[in-house]
């Protein structure tokens, strides 16, 4: 057992706690507050010198993948460096390249990308991270409008781009994606969630009031998902890690291929409670799709009647951002999926295991401050009060937006502001979004967001990517926060993070659990870490790991507010 700690906190808190929740106002960022609500979030882009601005291209094309955005990652690399990752979607011939940034230790982003192998064009969307050799490195995947590209991790912030060589092959329009071990071999596979067959040559489409528009899912087909099963080191064995990856295209096999979406969202987790994973996603406008592993190499789509497919209503909203979290700490994951403005998100909880009901209006989900077309969404306990809090950003994807004299320009029509949801202490959640200004009163045409505890103080701090514009980050200033953990899993067998393990955290009659994989939300990949808000909790009993391969183990409890790598083999079976 490892305990890490670091300063990172402290610096930032000196050099930034004089910016405060309230940011300097502007015409995006109206004066508006709710007596009695908290203030969570400061922004901090500037003072860490983040200067990332999002190429979408040329504007007024109405090229459909530019108004689908693109995705953000953080990344720890093996001597514990923190990486931001930001994407460009301007297309391969811009100038405008994928961008790398190196934390360093007084809080400030320094701007790696120059030969980092990274910065590459493209229309970029979506961005999964993981340790595709077992080198204890991790890889990034990129997903585009019309391919896939996965780069390795060759150490100290240089990537090669091994996509020739890999076997990996997309043609189709990819969305998010995700790794996970979906045979539990120890390798981790890929699933990738391809969006719609579109043809910019062909479609054109038109606003109500007449102005030409990006167009919609509906008048296009739906393609399908794609599975890629990684098949190990080269030479066969177990060590040394391989000298090249080699992924085989069981999609069809797997009967994830024969279904199209059209997909957005995706996240991986053991959704039936059989110790193997499984995958939903979030399709835009059409049933979603909950993928349960049958344990020799195929899946069923068994949505519809697992309750997750459609809303209490029987529709098939517009679904585009994944959040998973055991919202009422019963022992069982929820999901929360974002959707267009004039739908309401929604969130299935799940009871018993492996059934899921619509239970939006029940938890206070249906009303809220304003409304928006959510894409990345986040369950986490931003006050660490013991619950799950809510984090959503909104930006539309057709004209009509009540945005006026922003510096917006062509965007300002499709901007809308973020939002902000805590649990109370009835059970349900509460919009504090016009409390926090920083994070909720901008407006935006936000995609991706992401979590990462960046100043290290134990609370989840937030990075948005948005269309055309600055991506931002968030340091998490929630007062009278409660104590906390924060735990990551790595099995010394295959070293690296153990994507899809369970740890569940118990002091006295408490328990939280959390899964490991930073597959979620939209486009975008989150931190390898699981943050646990413990309330008043002053010390804990115990920590159960549920780790990939089925093995389960116990490891001892002790005090509060630090950070706990845990390896397997070093617990207690139970």
């Amino acid at each position: 057992m490892i305990f890490i700690r670091r300063t990172v906190g402290l610096l930032l808190g000196l050099s930034l706690g004089l910016s405060g929740c309230w940011s300097v106002q502007s015409p995006q960022v109206p004066s508006i507050e709710e007596a009695g609500a908290p203030c969570w979030f400061e922004d901090i882009t500037e003072a860490t010198g983040l200067d990332f601005q999002h190429d979408p291209g040329p504007i007024g094309t109405y090229f459909m993948p530019q108004s689908m955005g693109s995705g953000c990652a953080f990344l720890w690399d093996s001597d514990n460096t923190l990486y931001l990752y930001l994407l460009q979607s301007a297309g391969p011939d811009s100038s405008a390249v994928n961008r790398l940034y190196k934390r360093l230790d007084n809080g400030k982003l320094q701007d790696v990308t120059a030969g980092s192998g990274l910065d590459v064009a493209g229309h970029n969307m979506g961005v999964a991270v993981g340790d595709v050799n077992n080198d204890g490195r991790p890889d990034v995947l990129l997903t585009q409008y019309g391919g896939i590209r996965l780069f390795l991790n060759r150490g100290s912030g240089r990537f090669e781009d091994v996509t020739a060589q890999s076997g990996l092959r997309n043609k189709l329009w990819g969305a998010s994606a995700a790794f996970l071990d979906y045979d539990r071999d120890g390798w981790l596979d890929l699933l990738v969630v391809n969006y719609v067959d579109y043809d910019p040559t062909k479609e054109t489409c038109v606003a109500p009031d007449g102005h030409k528009d990006f167009c919609g899912p509906k008048i296009l087909s739906g393609t399908c998902s794609k599975l890629f099963h990684n098949r190990g080191p080269a030479n066969g064995g177990d060590t040394p890690p391989p000298r090249r990856v080699c992924f085989e295209d069981v999609s069809f096999a797997s009967g994830i291929g024969r279904l199209p979406g059209p997909g957005l969202g995706v996240a991986c987790a053991d959704f039936d409670g059989d110790g193997w994973p499984d995958i939903f996603i979030a399709n835009d406008g059409k049933p979603n799709h909950l993928w349960i592993n049958q344990k020799d190499g195929t899946f069923t789509n068994e949505a519809v009647s697992r309750g997750i497919a459609y809303t209490a209503m029987g529709q098939a909203f517009a679904g585009m951002g994944i959040a998973l979290g055991d919202v009422d700490n019963d022992g069982l994951f929820d999901v929360y999926v974002t959707h267009l403005t004039s739908e309401t998100n929604t969130l299935w909880k799940q009871g018993p295991r492996g059934q899921f009901r619509d239970r939006t209006r029940l938890l206070g989900l249906a009303s809220s401050q304003w409304r928006g077309t959510g894409f990345g969404t986040l369950l986490a306990d931003f006050d660490l009060d013991g619950t799950l809090d809510l984090a959503v950003v909104n930006g539309r994807v057709l004209r009509g937006g009540p945005a006026k004299d922003t510096d917006l320009g062509f965007w300002e029509t499709y901007a809308e502001r973020n939002q902000l949801f805590a649990r109370d202490g009835t059970g349900k959640f509460r919009d504090i979004s016009p409390a926090n200004p920083a994070f909720c009163g901008r407006w935006n045409v936000a995609r991706g967001l992401a979590c990462e505890d960046f100043d290290d103080d134990g609370a989840p701090d937030l990075l948005v990517t948005t269309i055309g514009n600055r991506a931002r980050l968030f340091r998490n200033v929630a007062p009278n926060r409660g104590h906390w953990l924060k735990v990551r899993l790595i099995d010394p067998k295959w070293n690296r993070d153990a994507y899809g393990a369970e740890v569940v955290i118990q002091s006295g009659p408490h328990k939280w659990l959390r899964l490991i994989n930073p597959a979620q939300s939209y486009l975008s990949s989150c931190s390898p870490w699981a943050f646990l808000g413990l309330g008043a909790a002053q010390q804990i009993d115990g920590i159960f790991v549920n780790w990939p391969d089925g093995t389960k183990e116990q490891f001892p409890g002790g005090a509060v507010d630090r950070s706990i790598v845990l390896r397997k083999g070093e617990g207690r079976r139970p």
